[in-house]
């Protein structure tokens, strides 16, 4: 499949009113790729090349210091990764790889800053994609400062309960491991976390998970709009 084939990127926001030439432009040079699971993507300090788009699949991006290792987002279809780094023509401050088969399309850094220059509709959708990735690190910034580990596990659960269609059942999107970094909570923590809210009705089994009693995990999760909902 050619980049050119995939309706989905044309889709996505950043370029969905870009002008076709401009698009068309993009990606003849851009490559489609798939990816196996837990493959190094890109490795923070290292010059960004390329704006990766992912198609199928998902990505954890994340970053070490000190000996530590810590989650510090997901990325799922339609969405990109580390956009700021290429627009400034900077190193990644996170590396990436794949949390599953992926399928990714790359497309050069240079070429994206020709459009941007040239594009003003690309050059607007820019600025609204990296407001709401700076909203979105807020929000982030306060479900980590403003939550106890249970609180932040609980929100989360609720997430993923309402994205898979809200029936009382549930699969995690990726291993446990992975949830505990992302919320800022050790594997042991996590594991009493879970403990902690069987009492609200929270059964797991593996990567399957049972809501038995909604609303009592709300009234412990107390679910805020201006950290949780994707739309503010």
């Amino acid at each position: 499949m050619r980049a050119s084939d995939l309706p989905e990127v044309r889709a996505l926001g950043l370029f969905s009113s870009m002008e076709e030439k401009h698009f068309d432009a993009l990606m003849e040079v851009a490559y489609l790729q798939t990816f196996p699971p837990q493959l190094d993507l890109i490795a923070e300090g290292d010059v960004a090349d390329f704006l990766y788009i992912v198609v199928e699949g998902s990505v954890e991006l994340f970053a070490r210091s000190n000996g530590r290792e810590s989650t510090m987002g997901l990325v799922r279809p339609v969405g990109t990764f580390i956009l700021a780094a290429v627009l400034k023509d900077a190193v990644y401050l996170m590396s990436a790889r794949t949390a599953q088969r992926s399928k990714i399309l790359l497309i050069p850094s240079q070429n994206i800053r020709e459009a941007f220059q040239q594009d003003a509709e690309f050059a607007r959708a820019i600025v609204q994609e990296l407001a709401s990735c700076y909203r979105g690190v807020v929000k982030e910034h306060k479900n980590l400062k403003l939550r106890t580990a249970v609180e932040r596990l609980a929100n989360r659960l609720l997430r993923y309960h309402n994205d898979q269609g809200g029936n009382g059942s549930f699969e995690l999107p990726h291993d446990k491991r992975t949830l505990a970094s992302a919320l800022g909570m050790t594997p042991e923590n996590l594991s009493r976390a879970f403990n902690t809210l069987k009492p609200y009705g929270v059964e797991v089994e593996g990567s399957t998970i049972r809501l038995t009693d909604v609303n009592s995990m709300e009234t412990l999760a107390k679910p805020n709009p201006l950290i949780d909902d994707r739309k503010t």
